[in-house]
């Protein structure tokens, strides 16, 4: 009987895998970092690999699909992000820097891709 349940949660997770996968599978974007930001970028692009690795930090505003604006510390995270034109488009107020970048992760994954080229 146990053995039973045992390989029922394996085939369970084993399902479950392919969709956890595909809830981060979204297209490739990139982030300009705002200079005026005083989150370290290591930690953010750390947590971007972990949340949604589709999802990467430029220092090309020309190539940047959108601004991502990052302030706080620990236990105090607020994160904005701007389309190209300027808009300020989602903001998040966390605890932990992980929760801000899933966050903004599933934003920018529900979003359509920008087309506009305009300075920020």
């Amino acid at each position: 009987m146990k053995r039973t349940f045992f390989w029922l949660a394996v085939l369970l997770f084993a399902g479950m895998a392919p969709v956890a996968m595909a809830q981060y599978a979204g297209k490739p974007l990139k982030l300009l970092m705002d200079q005026q930001s005083t989150v370290d970028p290591v930690g953010i692009l750390k947590h971007l690999g972990q949340k949604c690795p589709n999802v990467t930090l430029t220092t090309n505003e020309d190539q940047s699909d959108y601004m991502l604006s990052a302030w706080g510390w620990s236990g105090n995270y607020r994160f904005m992000i701007s389309a190209k034109n300027g808009e300020k488009i989602f903001a998040t107020e966390t605890v932990y820097l992980s929760n801000a970048v899933k966050d903004v992760c599933n934003f920018l994954n529900r979003q359509p891709r920008q087309h506009s080229h305009t300075q920020h």
